[in-house]
């Protein structure tokens, strides 16, 4: 008996340092939310021109509360952050965009730790060097270089949107049915749906930014836009 007792209480020991590691892990999870949430609330407050005097009477609560949750020396319950969000003109859903953009650190990467990838076009001679290394698939920026050494002029098709940037030198570029001519400082934006590609390179050598969006797919547009700038 006296062994199982031992057991036992060696288990609940156990248990109640696993719940207060948990307990410091979830303080730790809940002040960096807090943080991001103040943060986002102050960004939206000055930028709107407003006081903490402003809001916190629109939203009923004092100058001094407010402080607080702007520093993330208090949590504001899911009621206060209603109040305070309609004191900003804002709706909760888009402070928790907000939010969750803040988790994302600035990317950073010199022009020489730039990668080399192999895409379709590389066998035609097309070089691609990818310009992000985001895990998160919501966009793929490259910056595309093309020679007439290039044999041919294969067509593209795949998902999301495309944005075209160009750099340097001047080609005709197809989209479906339309051939524009694209200059430095042109832009362009189409449905990667469409088959797409350049038709013809007017220079010994081009270079453009292609950016393919995937989010922009779910806003269902399909179409074709010339941008100058």
């Amino acid at each position: 008996m006296r062994h199982e007792d031992q057991k036992r209480r060696g288990a609940i020991k156990r248990e109640r340092a696993a719940g207060r590691r948990w307990q410091t892990v979830r303080g730790v999870e809940a002040a960096s939310i807090d943080k991001r949430i103040g943060d986002v609330i102050r960004r939206v407050r000055i930028e709107r021109g407003l006081t903490l005097g402003d809001v916190g009477s629109a939203a009923g609560i004092s100058v001094a509360m407010l402080s607080r949750f702007e520093t993330a020396h208090s949590s504001a319950s899911p009621l206060l952050l209603a109040r305070i969000c309609s004191a900003l003109g804002i709706d909760l859903s888009t402070l928790f965009r907000e939010v969750e953009r803040t988790r994302i650190a600035p990317e950073f990467i010199k022009s020489s730790d730039n990668v080399e990838v192999v895409r379709r076009g590389a066998r035609h001679g097309y070089s691609y060097r990818l310009l992000s290394r985001l895990q998160r698939r919501s966009f793929e920026p490259f910056l595309i270089s093309i020679d007439k050494r290039s044999k041919a002029y294969p067509r593209f098709q795949h998902q999301g949107m495309e944005f075209v940037y160009m750099l340097k030198g001047r080609m005709k570029y197809r989209s479906e049915n339309r051939i524009l001519l694209v200059e430095p400082g042109d832009a362009l934006k189409f449905s990667g749906h469409i088959p797409h590609g350049p038709e013809k390179l007017l220079d010994d050598h081009v270079q453009f930014i292609a950016m393919i969006i995937y989010a922009e797919e779910l806003q269902g547009d399909r179409g074709f836009s010339p941008m100058h700038m």
